[in-house]
C-alpha cells in the first residue's frame, strides 16, 4: 500500500458518543400517583384500623355486608364486613370491623343491637331508620378486659351505660303485665323504667331490676313502698265509688309506683342495688309492716261454699291474714266431713293491742308468745265464724270476733299449729232457721185446708143465691117505704107548712119568757127586799137644769146698740 493510499488518521473524523434519550409520556403519571393514593390509602387504613368483632344475631334480618353502620350516639364507629351462618345453623355471625377509636368497645360488657322500626305497647322506636335503613346501635360498658364475641341483643337495652341515676331491685311473686320499658312513677310522674327481669334460681319468685333517673333517684329511701300500678283499681266503699290508676299506660302496658309510707319514717336515701319487696297494691303496700307470719288452723262443721284461697282475715274487722288452705277431713265418731281451713296470719297488725300482749307474756314467763296470747283470747270467747263478705257472689270470709254466749270449750295451747275454735255464722244461723220454718210449712195439710175451703165457698155460693132471691126483693120495699116516709117529713117540715109556722111562734114566745125572766132576775139581784115588801114604786125624774146663755162681748166703741 502505498502512502498515497494510505489514510491519515489526523484527517479521520473523531466518533462522537451519544447516549439515549428518555422521552416518558405523560400517560403514565396518573397510574403512579394512582398507585400512591391507593398506598396511602392502604396504609391510612392500616394506622387507622381498629380490631375485628363478631356479633352473633338470632337473624341477619336489616345486615347488609359492607353497608349496615355501627353507630354509638349516631356517629359511626364500624361497619358489618361479612355476615355467615354458624356452623349449627342456630343463629348468624356478623364481623364487624371498627375504628381505632372504637377500640373500647371490644371489651366485655359491651352490648350491641339492630336498630329498627318497632312498635309495641311501650312505644315507637327506630322510626328514622325507615329511610336510613338498619344499623347496629352499640353501648360500651366499664369493663377493660378484651373481648371479640358478643351476643347481640335482640331488642335495645332500656338503660345505657353511664345514664345518670340508680338501679334497685324488685322481689315479686309473679311478673304480672309488667316488661321491660314498663314505667315506674312517683307521685304519678314517670321518673323510671323497669331495665330486665328473671327468674329466682329457686324458681319462687321474680326480680325485677328498675332504673330511676337522677335526680328522682334521692326520692327512693329506705323505707319507700313499691306496688304494681298495672291496670285500674276500682273501690265501692261507704263515700262511693272510686277508681284510681297511674296512667293510660299503666292500663296497656303496666306499670310500678313507689311512695314512703305515711307517718313518722327513716328518709335516708337507698344506696345503689338496694332490695325492696313489689306489693301488688298500693293498700297493701302501705299497710304497716306484717311482722312474722303465724301458722292457724280452724275445723268448720259447716258448708264453706264460697270461702276460697287467699280469702282475707279479720279480727274484729281488722286485717289480720288470709286462707292458704281449704281441706276436707272425716271424723269416725260423727261420721261427718269437717272442713279444715288453714290461715296465715300476722299477729303484729294488732298494733299496740299485739305490743301489750306481748308485754303480759312475758311479764309472766311465757316463751310462747302467741300461744298465750291465743289462750286468754279463747276463754273470753274469741271464735272463728265464716261470714259472708258479698252477698251478691256469695263470698266468704273468716271472721275472729268474741261471742259472749260462746260455750265454754278446751283449747290446747301446745298443739301446733294452733287451732282456734269455731262457732256457725249469722248466715248459717239464717239458713237454719229458714229451713225450720220450710220444715214446719211442710207438716201444715194445705190438702185438708183446701177442701174445707172449697166447701165454705159451696155453702157461701147458696147463701148468696137465698139472699138474691128471698131477702133483696123485701129489702127493696123496706126502702120503699122509708122513701115515702122520709118525703111526708119534708112536706111537714116545708117554710110553709102550718106545723112550721106554729113552731115559729112557739119559739117566739119563748123568746120574750126568757127576757122578761132575765129582767127580773137583774131586778131581785138589784132589789132582793122586793121579794118581801114588794116593787116599791119608780123614782121621780131629777129636775134638768136651765141652761144659762153663752156670756156676750162688750159693743165696741162708736157703734150703735
Amino acid at each position: 500500500m502505498t502512502d498515497d493510499n494510505k489514510v491519515s488518521t489526523d484527517d479521520l473524523p473523531e466518533p462522537v458518543v451519544q447516549r439515549p434519550r428518555i422521552n416518558a409520556s405523560l400517560v403514565w403519571l396518573v397510574p403512579v400517583i394512582a398507585a400512591l393514593v391507593g398506598l396511602s390509602l392502604v396504609i391510612h387504613a392500616w394506622v387507622q384500623a381498629g380490631p375485628t368483632i363478631d356479633i352473633s344475631f338470632q337473624s341477619a334480618e336489616g345486615l347488609d355486608p359492607g353497608k349496615t353502620p355501627v353507630k354509638y350516639k349516631s356517629v359511626v364507629i364500624g361497619k358489618v364486613t361479612t355476615v355467615r351462618l354458624s356452623d349449627d345453623r342456630t343463629h348468624v355471625i356478623a364481623k364487624v370491623a371498627l375504628e381505632k377509636s372504637a377500640q373500647s368497645f371490644a371489651t366485655a360488657g359491651s352490648r350491641f343491637w339492630v336498630v329498627r322500626p318497632r312498635i309495641g305497647l311501650g312505644g315507637v322506636s327506630g322510626i328514622d331508620t325507615l329511610l336510613s335503613g338498619a344499623f347496629i346501635g352499640a353501648d360500651v360498658g366499664q369493663s377493660q378486659e378484651p373481648k371479640t364475641d358478643f351476643t347481640g341483643l335482640e331488642s335495645p337495652p332500656s338503660v345505657t351505660h353511664g345514664a345518670p341515676g340508680k338501679t334497685f331491685d324488685l322481689h315479686s311473686d309473679d311478673l304480672g303485665s309488667l316488661d321491660i320499658g314498663s314505667p315506674v312513677y312517683y307521685r304519678r310522674i314517670q321518673v323510671g323504667r323497669v331495665s330486665s327481669y328473671h327468674l329466682n334460681k329457686d324458681g319462687k319468685g321474680v326480680t325485677l331490676q328498675i332504673f330511676i333517673d337522677a335526680p328522682n333517684d334521692q326520692f327512693v329511701t329506705t323505707s319507700s313502698r313499691f306496688w304494681n300500678a298495672s291496670g285500674i283499681d276500682v273501690s265501692l266503699g261507704a263515700d262511693g265509688l272510686k277508681v284510681n290508676t297511674q296512667s293510660l299506660a299503666t292500663v296497656l302496658a303496666g306499670g310500678v309506683a313507689f311512695q314512703d309510707p305515711p307517718g313518722p319514717h327513716e328518709s335516708r336515701p337507698a344506696q345503689e342495688n338496694d332490695a325492696f319487696t313489689l306489693f301488688n297494691d298500693r293498700t297493701t303496700a302501705m299497710a304497716p309492716p306484717d311482722g312474722e307470719p303465724k301458722y292457724i288452723r280452724m275445723r268448720f262443721e259447716q258448708s264453706l261454699r264460697g270461702l276460697a284461697v287467699d280469702a282475707p282475715v279479720e279480727f274484729l274487722g281488722v286485717p289480720f291474714g288470709r286462707v292458704v288452705s281449704i281441706n276436707l277431713d272425716f271424723d269416725e265418731k260423727t261420721q261427718t266431713f269437717p272442713t279444715v281451713v288453714g290461715a296465715v296470719v300476722y299477729p303484729q297488725r294488732l298494733g299496740k293491742a299485739h305490743d301489750k300482749l306481748v308485754a303480759l307474756a312475758r311479764a309472766q314467763g311465757d316463751d310462747e308468745q302467741m300461744s298465750q296470747m291465743m289462750s286468754r283470747l279463747v276463754e273470753h270467747g274469741l271464735r272463728a265464724q265464716a261470714r259472708s263478705g258479698n252477698l251478691l257472689t256469695g263470698q266468704l270470709y273468716i271472721a275472729l270476733d268474741f261471742l259472749p254466749k260462746a260455750p265454754a270449750v278446751a283449747f290446747d295451747g301446745t298443739s301446733r299449729p294452733l287451732e282456734i275454735p269455731t262457732a256457725p255464722g249469722d248466715f248459717d244461723k239464717i239458713q237454719q232457721q229458714v229451713a225450720d220454718i220450710v220444715g214446719k210449712l211442710q207438716k201444715v195439710p194445705f190438702d185438708s185446708i183446701g177442701n174445707n175451703l172449697n166447701d165454705s165457698l159451696a155453702e157461701l155460693s147458696r147463701t148468696l143465691k137465698q139472699v138474691n132471691t128471698g131477702v133483696l126483693p123485701e129489702v127493696t120495699h123496706t126502702l120503699q117505704g122509708a122513701q115515702q116516709t122520709l118525703g111526708t117529713a119534708n112536706s111537714a117540715f116545708a117554710p110553709d107548712s102550718p106545723l112550721q109556722q106554729n113552731l115559729g111562734g112557739t119559739l117566739q114566745e119563748l123568746q120574750r119568757a126568757a127576757r122578761s125572766l132575765r129582767v127580773l132576775t137583774d131586778y131581785l139581784g138589784a132589789h132582793p127586799d122586793a121579794l118581801l115588801r114588794g116593787r116599791r114604786a119608780d123614782d121621780k125624774p131629777a129636775p134638768q137644769a136651765t141652761p144659762l146663755p153663752p156670756p156676750s162681748s162688750a159693743p165696741a166703741q162708736g157703734s150703735k146698740p
